[in-house]
């Protein structure tokens, strides 16, 4: 899991049918890259996220059949940095 901060929505009207009706967000690591997730929690633009990558993303959406490498797994309220 990585920490990253949300940028803002990604509106794509094509996607391919493993996608289905997911939200899209666009992403920026601690490395200043710009990533797109799936969004199954409802995070907004400015909000910090967990992110959950590779095979492990696709089980943290609903439906384990989305096309994703790069899921949203929960907004962050409150840590405590070093």
């Amino acid at each position: 899991m990585e920490i990253m901060k949300v940028l803002g929505r990604m509106v794509c009207t094509q996607r391919v049918a493993g996608l289905g009706h997911m939200n899209l967000r666009i992403l920026e690591n601690n490395k200043g890259k710009k990533l797109v997730a799936v969004d199954p929690v409802g995070a907004r633009e400015g909000n910090w996220v967990f992110t959950s990558s590779g095979s492990a993303a696709r089980f943290a959406c609903p439906n384990p059949e989305v096309q994703t490498d790069l899921t949203i797994g929960g907004i962050i309220d409150y840590w405590e940095s070093d």
